[in-house]
């Protein structure tokens, strides 16, 4: 009779393996994938259209791969500068930093090294201009936009600059020009969407951004008019701007009818915010600009395929 030996995990084996993935997690939140996705789709879309779907392939992908370590830079640096305001909010209290799960030696040091890891790549296989780009955009999120947020609601148009400037990276890496038309709209494109898109975000939160002393346009009015006029106009000047990146592309119609009808759904939805101002309404207007510029991109994107 044989016994066939069984292999059994300790409690101290499997509590290791947690502490490991706990810590990955919290690294991973300090790079707050989710903007780092979004910013990654747009470099990648960018690069297509400029090349008109035929990029360089290696150089798009070295873009996306140094973009990614620059945005985990600049978000973990984000989260230092702002570790005492997060503690302050229910919404961000449990992030790494103010619940103590990462030290501030520990964050600043990942955030040096993804920072220059980043540059360095963006350097070694892109270009110089989206190398500096690169940069710039890590500056002024980090340095202009972050400050700014404790000081004046004018840093919602200040932080749109950063997130929109990707896409010229992803533009240049692909050897597009940027005296190109159509990269100047795309940045647009971006910079327009993210009004209504955080002027949701700032009424849904406003009373933990006010406890947070964050001098978001939802506290410093209270009665939402001005981030509500601001999602309005942003919306409405987004649907003449989102129709130039596919105007000289052949057979290009049934993108500008999307375009309209996905722009004209997103300004109603930010005119019903203006005119209710509620929470119901503000996370109806952050739904339509979460569905709004990824499909607008995955349409530009197919423009050239067909």
């Amino acid at each position: 009779m044989s016994i066939t030996p069984t292999t059994t995990t300790t409690p101290l084996v499997v509590s290791r393996r947690e502490n490991v993935l706990a810590v990955v997690s919290d690294y991973v939140e300090l790079c707050k994938l989710r903007i780092g996705a979004l910013v990654l789709i747009t470099v990648g879309v960018s690069g297509l259209i400029a090349t008109w779907g035929q990029p360089n392939v290696v150089a798009l992908c070295s873009a996306l791969g140094g973009t990614l370590l620059v945005a985990a830079s600049a978000s973990t640096l984000n989260q230092w500068l702002e570790r005492s305001r997060d503690a302050l909010m229910p919404r961000t209290a449990d992030r790494p930093l103010p619940a103590g799960r990462i030290s501030q030696r520990q964050a600043i040091l990942f955030a040096v090294v993804t920072l220059l890891t980043g540059l360095a790549w963006l350097a070694a296989t892109t270009t110089t201009t989206t190398t500096l780009l690169g940069l710039c955009t890590w500056v002024i999120y980090v340095w202009i936009y972050t400050p700014m947020k404790a000081r004046t609601p004018m840093n919602t148009a200040v932080g749109a600059v950063s997130g929109a400037l990707p896409v010229l990276m992803g533009w240049t890496a692909a050897g597009g020009s940027l005296l190109d038309l159509r990269a100047a709209a795309l940045f647009l494109t971006v910079f327009l969407w993210q009004f209504p898109h955080f002027m949701a975000i700032a009424w849904m939160y406003r009373r933990q951004y006010a406890r947070g002393g964050m001098q978001m346009a939802t506290v410093v009015d209270p009665s939402g008019r001005s981030a509500g006029l601001q999602a309005v106009l942003a919306a409405l000047a987004l649907l003449p701007v989102s129709f130039v990146p596919a105007m000289l592309a052949p057979g290009a119609s049934w993108y500008l009818a999307a375009a309209f009808v996905l722009g004209a759904a997103q300004l109603l939805c930010a005119v019903l915010f203006f005119i209710r101002l509620d929470d119901v309404s503000a996370r109806r207007l952050l739904r339509a600009s979460l569905v709004y510029l990824p499909v607008l991109l995955i349409i530009l994107v197919l423009v050239p395929l067909i």
